[in-house]
């Protein structure tokens, strides 16, 4: 028995002796097959490199060693510059780096923060530069700059997109030569009064799009000797903008508009269906697309809104298949009514009432809510049982404190809509508390973009908020990487 153990050892020790030999060499062998990175073909990484965001690749590689750097700078293929959230010292080095170095190879290019635009067009003609570039982005840029920006960017030669977005309100006409650009975006308010110059100047122009259109008691058209023949998408939200004057500007400049979308208010003019008929055989021939959105008062008479909505089941609306509903007040505690567009154009954005939700006007029509992407609450007054729910919205606007019966108000947001798929969350009233904004923060975990207006931190208890556990959970927990604060 002894014996056979010690034979058995001894086989066991003959293999564990054969297999350490072994492991060397199978080591080795797997070292001889082992590739690493920086050993591939430029050929390869530049491939690898259309898979990432360029400055994920400065961050990444840049400072890695000198090959590196020099397949980032000696390049002729196109790069897209969409600059995240920085600080100014971080985003200079990207800029005397990357940016700077590159400016020839630039297509695209964004900046999101008005130091960027300080840095890189200081002086304003040093755009002349990028000369590949195709599209500019500038997002919260300051209006003052906006006249030198655009007087040398439409002299860039493949320049065919821009989208501004001022963080204050463009009040003077901006005055510039023709340009090559064709797609066109104006995120904020922009003087009707404007438009004359900017569309004699853009005679390319194909896409137009703008947040607010404001007008005045005195705007009017000005006659030009120019034809948007390519223009057939445009955008637009109007203020103070009665129908003589939209009419006015499709008369002049919408021939060939082929989808139009209109966010429009108070002027019941919008509502009479004869005119709209009449304007868009005369002036619109080409219309494909008519997506309305209108809110006024409707003034407790209720019967000549309904008539008014009738108007838009005639056989022309019907060839077209332009379908539209509405909301109003049936209780008359808001003298206010909501007409809008319905499929096939499926709004993504939706003004919400809880006063409007609970009405049960026979002649409204069924509404497909699975489009909404973004929710605008405008209620002071909530209730728990929300008719309508909204399951793919992942952005939410309240414009007021709402006072809720039973649940608080993160709870009653959540039988309406899944919170925990919101990525953006503005609140416009300065009298919503500061804990139920951290409740709400709590129950949106996905949350990336948050704006509020001024907090009134002086009545809250800091210290006991501070110890609160779901204001500790929030404050180490949340993914919010853009933050506005206004006041």
């Amino acid at each position: 028995m002894g014996r056979k153990e010690r034979k058995q050892n001894k086989n066991v020790d003959g293999y564990n002796n054969t297999k350490k030999q072994k492991l060397p060499n199978e080591i080795q062998g797997t070292n001889r097959n082992k590739s690493h990175f920086e050993d591939l073909a430029n050929e390869i990484i530049y491939e690898i490199f259309e898979y990432l965001d360029v400055y994920h690749i400065y961050q990444g590689f840049f400072y890695l060693n000198i090959r590196f750097q020099n397949l980032l700078i000696n390049t002729n293929l196109p790069i897209q510059i969409n600059i995240p959230t920085m600080s100014k010292i971080n985003f200079e080095h990207y800029y005397q780096n990357m940016i700077k170095p590159n400016k020839h190879r630039i297509n695209l290019l964004r900046l999101s923060h008005p130091f960027t635009v300080d840095i890189i067009f200081s002086p304003s003609r040093l755009i002349l530069q990028f000369l590949q570039l195709e599209t500019l982005i500038l997002d919260n840029i300051d209006a003052k700059y906006l006249h030198n920006i655009l007087k040398h960017s439409i002299l860039l030669p493949k320049l065919y997109s821009l989208v501004l977005t001022p963080i204050d309100y463009v009040q003077d006409p901006i005055d510039f030569k023709r340009s090559s650009i064709e797609y066109l975006v104006i995120n904020s308010r922009f003087p009707f009064d404007s438009l004359n110059d900017f569309f004699f100047c853009l005679p390319n122009l194909r896409y137009l799009s703008i947040n607010c259109l404001v007008g005045s008691r005195y705007s009017d058209i000005h006659y030009y000797p120019i034809v948007l023949k390519y223009l057939n998408h445009v955008s637009m939200k109007l203020d103070y903008i009665n129908f003589n004057l939209l009419e006015k500007l499709i008369k002049r400049f919408f021939h060939h508009v082929e989808i139009l979308r209109l966010t429009t208010q108070f002027y019941q003019t919008y509502l009479n269906a004869k005119r709209w008929q009449k304007v868009i055989q005369t002036y619109m021939p080409n219309l494909r697309i008519f997506d309305i959105h209108h809110e006024d008062s409707i003034q407790d008479n209720h019967i000549l809104y309904h008539n008014l909505m009738e108007e838009f089941n005639s056989l022309f609306w019907i060839e077209r298949q332009w379908f539209f509903t509405h909301q109003h007040d049936w209780q008359q505690r808001l003298d206010s009514g909501i007409f809008y567009s319905t499929n096939p154009y499926r709004r993504k954005d939706y003004t919400f009432y809880w006063e409007l939700d609970q009405q049960l006007c026979p002649h409204i029509q069924e509404n497909n809510l699975n489009s909404v992407k973004h929710i605008h609450i405008c209620s002071k007054q909530a209730r728990n049982n929300c008719i309508n729910y909204f399951p793919n919205v992942t952005e939410l606007t309240i414009t007021h404190f709402f006072q809720t019966s039973d649940h608080s108000i993160s709870i009653t947001l959540n039988l309406m809509i899944p919170l925990k798929q919101l990525t953006k969350l503005v609140i416009e009233s300065d009298h919503f508390p500061f804990d139920e904004i951290v409740k709400l923060l709590y129950f949106t975990p996905n949350l990336h973009t948050l704006k509020l207006d001024l907090l009134r931190l002086y009545e809250t208890n800091l210290k006991v908020l501070y110890q609160n556990e779901i204001f500790q959970y929030v404050l180490n927990e949340n993914h919010i990487q853009n933050l506005d604060l206004r006041h």
